[in-house]
């Protein structure tokens, strides 16, 4: 009797740790980042120990996430985000504990809260994923390019990565981390730390990333995949029918590398790879360290579109290097990179193509600031995000306003003073987080100053729309195109002999270019000579579906948009040809296309166009 009584009480005493607790309140301290529950303030965590399975058929990773912890003010306890995550226990140290779960927010989650002890060192967290978690796409084998296994990949950015690992998910905080990763033995996982390059016979595979780096770039994909080598530093991960079109479309790479190198100092992440995802990657690219995630539709066939992988590389110099230290400051990781990628493209590829290049930001720009009104305060470069997800803030606002601010800061200085102050930004401030005051005083101090500068930073940064005073670049290739579009209300139509060396810049600027009272016969023309409805690249072809919805022109190409549509996932895309869909009156097609093809999309893009498109 009395071993069954103490068997119970047992029982009871390790029910009762494994169950949250109500007793303990988040503390009233004001976190320094809205979009967290953490405050790293008082306790952090260093390093992540996880350890998780990946179950395709239940659609879930499970498993253990081990922290270290810093608790220099020994607090009583330390806080995480958390969002449909299941909690099966919680320890600190060797011991087993009681925890809370806050009250659930929309966007936040909830935040974890566990006591610990000024002498604390580790926290250990079992747990299980949602099949619906917002960062995760479960694929099957119909939605990936071989159609012969599944896929799993994540995407963390903004706040995401809390729906797959209790996390202090702020991107001003910075951990290093290792993995185990189990998965069907017929898989290949990869992360965002040093990877394997072939399959092994046990289905585990163990990850590190030595280099600090905020939660947001956490980043898991497993599939089938083989690996190719382009450069001493760099190579292509992908399904086995695409590794070739990688390798050939990216064969740049590793002169890329070198190009920022030179540019801005040396690159601090060891290997620089890229994975192809699957067509449901709701980005163009993620700039996860060490492995960048990037979408198919930039593989035009013709190297016309790797500017994408010149900006995500320079993300392990602006963002990752040097990180945002919230969603408000966003534009100094996006506004600087951006100025960086056109600088590696104009180092490889001369002037006018990095010219061309802005020239179609600054159109992407203008066209931002019309649809969200150039009063409003999200076309301000620093951000007002409290209380809202902060995805809303990714817009071409901080990419290219910021981009634009940086080249007025080249123009007021010269490109040699200029390089040596972001050269030094980078070294004096890498593996740290930066807000944008922090940055204007660093501005103010190192170049604003010693060089006199006379500019309104504050209009800038704090002030909506264009300044008055925004660079004005131009490009010899786009005038030359400007006058072919001039003369197509008068009959004439370029021909194949005056646009055969025309690049994808060229003919993007054309199809925007073109009037709004160009005739359908015209239009009929266009596309029968330069076939853009079938085109392989998909910037061509979105741009021109864009174009044709807006002019009313576009049923005897329904088949193919509908198409595109449904096996294309970039947000970049969708939300355009949507939106165009539902300005033309024509609603009642896009929620039909979407219905079909949601199932196809990222949670990322579904967030977007369920409100877009009014759906549940």
């Amino acid at each position: 009797m009395i071993k069954n009584i103490l068997l119970f009480a047992t029982i009871l005493i390790f029910i009762a740790c494994n169950q949250p607790s109500q007793k303990m309140t988040i503390n009233k301290k004001k976190p320094i980042d809205t979009h967290s529950h953490s405050i790293p303030s008082e306790s952090k965590t260093q390093h992540l120990s996880l350890d998780l399975t990946a179950d395709f058929d239940n659609q879930i990773l499970k498993g253990t996430a081990k922290y270290t912890l810093i608790n220099d003010i020994k607090a009583e306890q330390i806080i995480l985000d958390t969002r449909d995550l299941t909690i099966h226990s919680v320890t600190v140290d060797s011991s087993m504990v009681e925890y809370t779960l806050g009250k659930n927010d929309a966007h936040l989650g909830q935040a974890l809260l566990i006591p610990i002890e000024p002498a604390s060192k580790t926290i250990t967290i079992n747990y299980e994923t949602s099949p619906t978690a917002a960062a995760l796409q479960w694929l099957n084998p119909q939605q990936t390019a071989d159609k012969k296994h599944p896929f799993l990949f994540t995407q963390g950015q903004a706040i995401l990565t809390r729906t797959w690992i209790p996390c202090q998910d702020s991107p001003g905080i910075r951990i290093t981390y290792d993995a185990q990763i189990t998965c069907p033995k017929d898989l290949l996982p990869v992360m965002s730390a040093s990877n394997p390059t072939e399959k092994n016979a046990t289905g585990t595979y163990t990850f590190e990333m030595k280099q600090p780096i905020p939660p947001y770039l956490l980043a898991l994909a497993i599939g089938d995949l083989d690996y190719g080598d382009i450069g001493k530093q760099t190579g292509v991960y992908a399904e086995p029918s695409v590794l070739e079109k990688g390798l050939y479309e990216f064969s740049d790479m590793q002169a890329m590398l070198e190009a920022a190198e030179g540019l801005y100092g040396p690159y601090l992440w060891e290997r620089y790879d890229v994975i192809v995802l699957p067509p449901s990657f709701p980005f163009g690219g993620m700039e996860n360290p060490r492995l960048t995630f990037a979408t198919p539709t930039i593989l035009a066939g013709d190297k016309s579109l790797t500017a994408l992988i010149a900006h995500e590389l320079a993300h392990s110099w602006s963002g990752n290097l040097v990180t945002n230290a919230t969603w408000n400051d966003f534009w100094l990781n996006e506004g600087f990179t951006v100025y960086f990628e056109r600088r590696i493209m104009e180092t490889l590829y001369g002037e006018e193509y990095a010219n061309m290049l802005a020239m179609l930001g600054f159109q992407d720009l203008q066209h931002e600031v019309h649809a969200l009104g150039e009063s409003h305060k999200d076309t301000h470069l620093h951000l007002d995000l409290d209380g809202r997800d902060p995805d809303d803030g990714m817009t071409d606002i901080a990419y290219e306003k910021g981009a634009y601010f940086l080249t007025l800061l080249e123009e007021q200085v010269g490109r040699e003073a200029f390089d040596k102050f972001l050269k030094d930004y980078f070294e004096t401030h890498k593996f740290q987080t930066l807000t944008t005051d922090e940055f204007e005083v660093y501005l103010d101090k190192h170049l604003i100053k010693p060089y006199s500068v006379d500019i309104n930073i504050d209009e800038w940064i704090y002030g909506a729309g264009i300044p008055d005073n925004c660079p004005s670049i131009t490009s010899d290739k786009f005038t030359k195109v400007d006058a072919i579009v001039s003369k197509i209300p008068n009959g004439e139509l370029p021909t194949q002999a005056m646009t055969k060396d025309w690049t994808t810049h060229e003919w993007l600027h054309f199809i925007r270019a073109l009037d709004d009272d160009v005739d359908s016969k015209a239009l009929d023309a266009l596309n029968n000579s330069f076939a853009f409805a079938d085109s392989g690249n998909s910037e061509i072809a979105a741009a021109w579906y864009e174009k044709s919805i807006k002019l009313g022109h576009y049923d005897y190409f329904r088949p193919q948009l509908e198409e595109f549509l449904f096996t294309v996932g970039r947000r970049k895309f969708l939300t355009p040809l949507y939106s165009a869909l539902k300005e033309a009156g024509d609603i009642k097609s896009a929620r039909s296309i979407y219905a079909k093809s949601k199932p196809n999309y990222h949670s990322v893009s579904t967030q977007t166009l369920d409100a877009l498109l009014d759906v549940e």
